[in-house]
């Protein structure tokens, strides 16, 4: 773990939320401030606020960072990604079903050896870092000694992570097989040994309802709900064949939703990947439930899944909780900069609304911070939150530069970092009150 004891602070231009800008205008949601002061503690934020009315509080052992010409966010929030498949990113020509037989299934297999799976996570988790995200809801391999490197390596980093291992006891290769018992069994082990240690959260992990007997789910409910403060994850209408499979498999049930929600596996802190093919009567379930919807707008055009229809889902008649997802390998790229971007042009196809920079922002931080039901603790920058942020670099290319040089507002800027930025645009990396992550700056 990090040393959380030292004092430090942050100088620069700092950007955060009072509200929700799909709720209310972008200046009302917003708040800026051009030179401003952030000081950490034990691994939270003790003040916030400008420079000049909080610089008088530092005393003279407190070390700042002076982040000029940058603008500093609260740290990035992934809510839908694979670290086992970072080996099978960028994986040629097939949509969702033979895209997992062909290469993904393989790809997992690997992680039966414990040492690819810590180098594998020692690899992702950085690449994480390197892209500004600090916290993420990742999937597993049906391995336990997957989720055991990965919590291992987010424990010495000090990253809050969200986990688990995936459940699959049907249609899937034998050597990924486990049982309905034996998956409920080591997924309470697993549990046990994490779920709450330091910052790590463990998510019960069906991978979709194809792989699962109803007896799985059932068990994966009971998982759920026997330990508080539990996540579940899993895929929904991601593909039109992988719907026309759960219909075939769950003949007895009015939706691909239903499935999950007769299992005990909606409600607070679900997260469902993609959810591109929903009804009005999924979205109104997922409304009432509270459950989470993981927008994976790289990953969708990738596969030719077709467009999320975001607007939709956040209707302010039953409004349903959206966060941003870069789901790799099927995504291709670890940037939520870049998965803004895209998410962007998204909106266009799924809709006449426009999706703002503001927005985007939004479903990257706070609002995917309230969304897995942690806006007390990330996702904002403010006295009490967990010390996790994001400095962006606005000049970091050329391009962006130039472009950069023409904006006269903060949603320009916002809006350029986004379509123009990626992983080059993120300067540093904060975890827990400390510096995680710096540009050009080999890791130690």
């Amino acid at each position: 773990m990090p040393d959380l004891h030292d004092r430090r602070a942050i100088r620069g231009s700092y950007v955060t939320f009072r509200a929700n800008p799909f709720d209310v205008p972008t200046q009302d949601a917003l708040v800026l401030e051009e030179d401003g002061l952030i000081i950490m503690e034990y691994g939270h934020i003790t003040h916030c606020g400008a420079y000049s009315a909080l610089h008088g509080l530092l005393g003279d052992n407190t070390p700042v960072t002076h982040y000029k010409d940058s603008l500093i966010s609260a740290g990035f929030i992934d809510a839908h990604v694979h670290y086992p498949q970072i080996s099978a990113i960028a994986s040629w020509g097939e949509q969702l079903l033979p895209w997992l037989e062909q290469y993904i299934f393989p790809t997992e297999a690997e992680f039966a050896n414990i040492n690819v799976a810590r180098q594998t996570a020692r690899l992702f988790l950085a690449e994480l870092l390197r892209n500004g995200t600090t916290t993420a809801a990742v999937y597993c391999t049906v391995h336990p000694q997957s989720v055991d490197a990965f919590f291992e390596e987010s424990a010495r980093l000090g990253t809050r992570m969200i986990a688990g291992k995936v459940l699959m006891d049907r249609n899937c290769p034998p050597y990924l097989q486990d049982t309905a018992q034996s998956g409920y069994d080591q997924s309470a082990a697993l549990i046990k040994r994490w779920h709450g240690r330091e910052r790590q959260l463990y998510a019960v992990t069906p991978r979709f309802a194809i792989t699962s007997t109803p007896e799985q789910l059932e068990l994966a409910g009971d998982l759920l709900h026997d330990t508080p403060g539990l996540f579940m994850q899993t895929h929904l209408a991601e593909n039109l064949d992988e719907m026309a499979a759960v219909r075939s498999l769950f003949p007895n049930h009015t939706s691909y939703l239903d499935v999950y929600a007769k299992a005990g596996l909606d409600g607070p802190r679900a997260i469902f990947g993609h959810a591109i093919h929903m009804s009005e009567h999924d979205f109104a379930h997922c409304h009432h439930s509270g459950c989470t919807l993981a927008h994976c707008p790289t990953s969708n055009l990738f596969l030719g899944s077709g467009a999320f229809r975001l607007f939709d889902a956040l209707n302010p008649d039953r409004p349903v909780h959206v966060a941003l997802g870069t789901d790799i390998g099927a995504g291709t790229s670890l940037s939520l900069l870049a998965t803004m971007g895209e998410a962007y042009k998204v909106s266009l196809m799924a809709g006449d609304t426009r999706l703002s920079a503001a927005q985007a922002l939004w479903l990257a931080t706070a609002g995917a911070a309230r969304a897995l039901h942690l806006h007390d603790r990330i996702g904002h920058i403010a006295p009490g939150m967990e010390a996790d942020l994001c400095v962006m670099d606005p000049n970091a290319t050329p391009l962006m530069a130039q472009r950069n040089a023409r904006c006269t507002s903060l949603s320009e800027r916002l809006f350029t970092l986004m379509v123009l930025g990626d992983d080059r645009a993120i300067r540093a990396t904060w975890v827990n009150g400390k510096m995680a992550y710096e540009k050009n700056v080999d890791p130690a």
